[in-house]
């Protein structure tokens, strides 16, 4: 097996859900849809007040090329546009689509594969909408045109889904393994690579048998992977040089630098849909779950519906309940509400009870190093954290904060409880904002 550099053991505590089908949610009677589910330029609204829509309905589009397309996921009528709950920017500019209970849908256009260019598969995936399902929402088509002068030699297809709790993307490998090769074989004729690699850890042997078992199509030489049990393993650069022993470069470096894409499975069922489908991007799996919630449950949910809505489906939070968390614990975002939409990138709603949560003093470093053992990245948080204290910005860029993927490992093995990931995003938002 690979390794990349660092990383931490976790409980993974996935048996709350891991065995559970993907149920279709209840359609919600109303959605809030935000106009940004996207790293890049955010949508501009083409509706209005009292439209009519159907699923499938444009209601956001961007004519940049960063942005993606947002779609109604019920049929309905506009009720207005506000700003509202929003899970990673608290709050933002959105549409409010009331059920009128037709689920009429838009008619979808599908795509040939033998007849489609280059060209087309890539706008044909921006119009649907599609960004990586993972979780940073990254839009999809430009991963797939990468520059003249970056050569791809391999599309990772990453099935790692090292967070804890979460199960979407290991339910839908068991479930829909042609549907994930299909997105694959349009990725793989959108870059021009004649290889891929699937990366499955090694706690998911069966889907390593489903999707081994499912390949069905010729031309592309595809190789399953099994990398250990370590967080965090689905992290990009990891995920590329315990696979490939390669390093994106630091300082702002991208994957196809090295010439490598990776996406996420449920983008790749994502593509297949807007490919072979027609269908836009307006529904996803979640996993409900944590000793918060009754009934855990894995959930085909339409976006906009409310994390309260999600929750109630799935018998409603215990006696207990005391933290929600849009994604893992890692390096999900804890929610103020529960009137908060589920958008693109929802890959989980975690419900942690008061025993998962633990509020402990601050103390001061102790100068132990395992921060810097376990960073993937090899920085050392604890030293880059006094920089951003300091508000000495030029030596926390020197020393490469800019690198940090906040993934949470530095926090989670300090003894004295420093919140160091909580520094390093504070520190990359003052650079971001003075450039």
């Amino acid at each position: 097996m690979s390794y990349f550099r660092g990383g931490v053991h976790l409980k993974t505590n996935k048996e709350l859900t891991r065995s559970l089908q993907i149920k279709n949610a209840q359609i919600p009677s109303k959605v809030f849809i935000p106009l940004v589910q996207h790293m890049g330029v955010p949508c501009e609204n083409v509706v209005q007040v009292a439209d009519s829509v159907k699923k499938g309905t444009t209601i956001g589009r961007c004519d940049k090329f960063v942005g993606a397309s947002i779609h109604s996921s019920i049929s309905g009528k506009v009720l207005k546009i506000e700003k509202w709950n929003h899970p990673v920017f608290d709050c933002y500019d959105g549409v409010w689509i009331e059920n009128d209970g037709k689920e009429e849908s838009e008619k979808f256009e599908k795509s040939n594969f033998q007849t489609s260019d280059v060209h087309t598969i890539r706008k044909r995936i921006q119009q649907a909408g599609v960004v990586g399902m993972g979780g940073a929402g990254f839009p999809t088509h430009v991963k797939l045109s990468p520059p003249h002068e970056k050569k791809i030699e391999v599309l990772i297809i990453n099935g790692a889904e090292c967070e804890p709790y979460i199960t979407s993307d290991y339910r839908l490998m068991l479930e829909n393994p042609k549907q994930i090769w299909k997105g694959v074989r349009w990725m793989a004729k959108a870059l021009g690579v004649n290889k891929a690699i699937l990366a499955i850890e090694d706690d998911k042997k069966e889907c390593l048998d489903s999707m081994s078992k499912n390949i069905s199509f010729d031309g592309l030489d595809i190789q399953v992977k099994v990398l250990p049990v370590m967080y965090p393993q689905g992290a990009e650069k990891q995920v590329i040089f315990a696979l490939t022993g390669k390093e994106v470069p630091s300082g702002g470096g991208l994957p196809m630098d090295v010439g490598v894409v990776v996406q996420n499975v449920g983008t790749c069922f994502a593509v297949h849909q807007a490919l072979d489908e027609g269908k836009p991007l307006y529904e996803r799996i979640v996993t409900v779950t944590g000793k918060g919630v009754k009934n855990p449950s894995n959930l085909r949910v339409r976006i906009g519906t409310t994390f309260k809505d999600c929750i109630e489906q799935c018998g409603g939070l215990t006696e207990d309940a005391y933290s929600i968390v849009s994604g893992g614990p890692m390096m999900g975002i804890a929610q103020h509400t529960m009137d908060t939409p589920v958008i693109k990138g929802t890959s989980a709603i975690l419900v942690l009870t008061k025993e998962d949560v633990h509020q402990q003093e601050e103390m001061r470093c102790i100068r132990c190093g395992r921060c810097i053992r376990s960073c993937p990245i090899m920085l050392s948080p604890t030293l880059l954290a006094g920089f951003i204290k300091k508000e000495n910005l030029d030596l926390a860029k020197r020393y490469n904060v800019i690198d940090c993927i906040e993934c949470g490992c530095c926090d989670f093995v300090c003894p004295s409880h420093i919140p160091l990931v909580h520094w390093l995003k504070f520190g990359k938002m003052l650079l971001r904002d003075k450039k």
